[in-house]
């Protein structure tokens, strides 16, 4: 039978209820009628491919809990894709909403119909990166036709979410050749993007043929994630008139969209210094007429290779509280290499730390009930009641079994012991004897 409408905000407009927004709408604690009119407008989507049908659905926008996405994915260097589908099932146990393949090697195809057909989470992926790989042939041998036929196959396989970098165009490149940035161009698929019109002389096709990708993006209700090819790289471009430039375009780009009833996020920074990261949200939002924002980071600073899951996290958490809706991960490999397992695991859970504390700033509701949990199993020293409330359950039990204390460990730690302020106060309230030696 022949759906009524195309995409989920064709439908929020003709006041169709689809079950993806009634999942959503009880996920988040919400009602049907506050949610509808946001989808409608842009300001929550829900990607959600028709061909990608085991999806879990979720919806991403300011007003809803943050979500978090996992970058995966083949390069040449690291190359075993059982990995990366270990990869992919230990990041939907720990709760991430959206997987992107950002695969550069082998049989992506293969790999992105397996997720598309496994993963309840979110499929997001660069149609840039697979072309080159899809038609075998290198980046200057390629027209717009097939960038644009790259992304069409990503729909039919299923993919919830594309990152188009349709905000640069030739006047980009001279401003990157007149070197007022350090970092130049840090996306590696604006990179790409850049490169092509650069050898080819064309203007960027995401941008020139704009019209015919939303036409692809609105038969199988696949979102646009605009993406920010001069995202800052450094805390010295962050917040230059090269981005902001760029952030005006894809506002335009994000309304033309809309006239389609094309669902559309916009990517945003990237590195930025703390004291900057409340202007670029609020700066976007007033832009993009409050589409959803996704961030990458934003890294607060440039000098912890090795710890910028850290950077990010305290980037994020003040990013999602000032407005951003989505989250990317980063991990402890970030500038450095492929993430393996472990990098991905602590990458996800410094995103998700980051994530909920935004909730509970915004005043999400529902956001502070497992922090209450958590603190009632505290007073009471319920470990097991703990461990059901952490973030990472695996990682804190770990921790508290490799060292317990000597004595009476069914309620005290190894740090404390018989000190422990919460068992003395339990004990002076219920006047009992606090024996300490």
């Amino acid at each position: 039978m022949k759906r009524e409408y195309c995409t989920q905000m064709e439908a929020a407009r003709k006041g169709i209820i689809t079950p993806e927004l009634k999942k959503v709408a009880s996920k988040e604690n919400r009602r049907i009628e506050e949610v509808l009119p946001l989808v409608a407008e842009g300001k929550i989507v829900i990607p959600a491919n028709i061909n990608h049908k085991c999806l879990d659905a979720n919806g991403v926008g300011s007003m809803l809990k943050t979500k978090i996405n996992v970058n995966l994915g083949i390069s040449r260097d690291c190359k075993d894709y059982d990995i990366e589908m270990k990869k992919v099932m230990q990041a939907v146990e720990l709760g991430a909403e959206s997987i992107m393949d950002l695969s550069s090697h082998g049989d992506t195809t293969t790999f992105r119909r397996k997720l598309c057909k496994e993963c309840p989470a979110m499929i997001g992926t660069v149609p840039i990166y697979d072309s080159v790989i899809h038609f075998k042939r290198d980046l200057k041998e390629l027209t717009a036709k097939d960038f644009l036929d790259v992304i069409r196959l990503h729909g039919e396989d299923g993919v919830d979410f594309v990152t188009l970098h349709c905000g640069i165009t030739r006047k980009t490149i001279e401003q990157i050749r007149s070197g007022s940035r350090k970092m130049n161009i840090v996306s590696r698929g604006g990179s790409l993007v850049f490169a092509w019109m650069s050898m080819t002389g064309e203007e960027n096709p995401f941008y020139e043929y704009y019209d015919e990708i939303l036409e692809i993006c609105r038969e199988y209700d696949m979102t646009i994630s605009l993406g920010d090819a001069c995202r800052p790289g450094c805390l010295a471009d962050a917040t230059d008139g090269v981005q902001i430039e760029e952030l005006i375009k894809l506002g335009e780009l994000t309304e033309r969209a809309w006239k389609r009833d094309v669902q559309v996020m916009v990517e945003g920074p990237g590195h930025v210094p703390m004291d900057q990261i409340a202007a670029n949200m609020k700066i976007q939002q007033t832009i993009c007429k409050g589409a959803p924002f996704y961030v990458l980071g934003p890294l607060v600073t440039d000098i912890a290779p090795g710890y910028d899951h850290i950077t990010s996290a305290i980037g994020g958490a003040i990013a999602a509280w000032s407005g951003a809706a989505f989250l990317c991960y980063v991990t402890p490999a970030e500038h450095l290499a492929l993430p393996n397992v472990d990098d991905v695991r602590q990458g996800i859970i410094a995103s998700k730390i980051a994530a909920h504390s935004a909730d509970i700033a915004k005043g999400i509701p529902g956001a502070r009930e497992q922090d209450d949990r958590m603190a009632n199993a505290r007073r009471a020293l319920d470990w097991d009641a703990q461990w059901t409330e952490a973030l990472d359950p695996t990682t804190a039990k770990a921790i508290r079994d490799s060292r317990l204390p000597e004595d009476d460990h069914s309620d005290t730690c190894s740090m404390c012991g018989k000190f422990c302020a919460v068992r003395s106060m339990n004990k002076a309230l219920a006047g009992e004897v606090i024996d300490i030696l």
